[in-house]
């Protein structure tokens, strides 16, 4: 359905006014259904992540003409298509209450329009960080910057300087078993490569 109709679904998310938006979907009363709803709330969500704001509030007011035709649908137990124009009638008169009900409802779209986009926003920030510290996993499938920071700080100096000598002479020092831990932590991580 998106993919056939999707200009239009654009064309009517764009629209500003009540009259053509009533027209528009007089011409393609097909538009009327809970795929377009859908569509407009995913777009709305795009336009937020890429910054247009302005851009939408303006299909944020179209999502929401199209939620409202839809409830009025199912509390007259008629076909969407059939009650559209009711709807733009109630709109159009001017029902104070009904006028603040759909401005409330918009209001509360918006915001959780922002917030799920602020939601993938971070999640697309997550899987950047991810991705970078798996580019840096060493053979053994370990960071080598968590590898390092996790060592003692006398082994930690070995490495800054990169003396071999030094580093078997601190190795030496250590308790066995913990130098053996830690060592082979640093060839998992490929810490170390250039010893």
């Amino acid at each position: 359905f998106v993919e056939r109709y999707e200009k239009q679904i654009k064309h009517f998310g764009m629209l500003r006014r009540w009259d053509d938006s009533q027209k528009y979907l007089s011409d393609n009363p097909h538009l009327v259904c809970e795929e377009t709803a859908n569509y407009l709330v995913i777009w709305c969500i795009d336009l937020e992540v890429e910054e247009k704001h302005a851009l939408m509030e303006q299909v944020a007011h179209q999502t929401i003409v199209m939620q409202f035709i839809l409830e009025l649908a199912k509390s007259l137990k008629v076909d969407p298509r059939a009650c559209f124009r009711q709807f733009f009638t109630k709109i159009k008169t001017a029902d104070q209450q009904y006028m603040e009900g759909f401005n409330d409802e918009l209001e509360a779209f918006k915001e959780r329009v922002r917030g799920r986009a602020k939601v993938r926003i971070e999640k697309a920030m997550k899987e950047y960080e991810e991705e970078e510290r798996q580019k840096r996993l060493g053979p053994g499938g370990l960071d080598p910057v968590e590898v390092y920071e996790s060592l003692p700080p006398e082994l930690q100096k070995c490495f800054d300087v990169k003396d071999v000598q030094m580093l078997q002479d601190t190795i030496s020092k250590m308790d066995p078993t913990e130098a053996k831990y830690h060592m082979q932590r640093c060839i998992d991580s490929g810490l170390g490569g250039h010893q």
